[in-house]
């Protein structure tokens, strides 16, 4: 899959976020378009959760503007953001240990019917739902144990791959993973940096938060480096760059 390089899918303009005498994000500006991985680097603090939560709606924009498809949005709750075709997935996952994995994906957005009804007295569509999971579960290559087993008895890397697949089933535009490796092991972060790379195959843009630089230089087409809520530099990341890469994210000099 080749970036398509025209109207990025998402882009943040100038974006500025205080809490109380904090100025957490200030002048924030980025881009990613289809089929790219973008890499958000930065210490702790730095404010890549700030400029994700204020694009999954979680938080509201003090000043600039988030655009999609080049058209401005107003991303008030989380909600609105996965009308917009904005998925997140953070780093707690957000998954119900005693439901199936398909059970987790339509939590909230249950298919029912008839459509006329108010929703909780919709029936429930269960075997168009298990399908659906099923069919996205196969086509990202995820291999689970036992497929209406709940997700407390699946495995690290198992349950990173049901959150990401979650994500991947309602997002139109744009996929973001905080650390989706964080506390796998080898095995099960292989995993996760393949399903990543099948979602880009697949032609979605996708935000990628991690502090580990081998997995930004095998799957990041672009770094954007922010410090102490200011974008710092921006590079394609490769071997030769790592060193650069990471005296932004620490401010050493250049």
């Amino acid at each position: 899959m080749t970036v398509d390089y025209a109207t990025p899918v998402l882009a943040v303009r100038h974006a500025h976020k205080y809490f109380g005498a904090i100025h957490a994000l200030q002048d924030v500006s980025l881009e990613v378009h289809s089929g790219e991985v973008l890499a958000l680097l930065g210490d702790n603090g730095a404010g890549k959760s700030t400029l994700v939560k204020c694009i999954s709606g979680i938080h509201t924009l003090d000043g600039g503007e988030i655009l999609i498809d080049g058209a401005p949005v107003s991303l008030h709750g989380a909600a609105a953001a996965r009308r917009s075709g904005i998925e997140t997935v953070y780093q707690d996952l957000a998954l119900f240990d005693n439901l199936t994995p398909a059970q987790n994906f339509y939590c909230g957005r249950e298919i029912g019917f008839p459509t006329w009804l108010p929703r909780p007295l919709r029936f429930l569509r269960n075997v168009a739902m298990d399908h659906d999971a099923a069919a996205v579960i196969d086509r990202l290559k995820v291999s689970l144990p036992q497929f209406d087993a709940p997700v407390a008895l699946m495995s690290g890397g198992q349950r990173q791959a049901i959150a990401v697949a979650r994500a991947t089933i309602f997002a139109r535009r744009v996929v973001m993973l905080d650390e989706p490796t964080a506390a796998l092991g080898l095995r099960e972060s292989r995993k996760v940096l393949d399903l990543v790379k099948q979602l880009r195959a697949e032609g979605n843009a996708v935000v990628l938060i991690t502090h580990n630089m081998e997995h930004v230089v095998e799957l990041a087409d672009r770094a954007v480096v922010l410090r102490q809520g200011r974008k710092v530099g921006e590079l394609a990341p490769d071997r030769a760059s790592q060193q650069e890469l990471v005296a932004m994210i620490v401010g050493a000099e250049r």
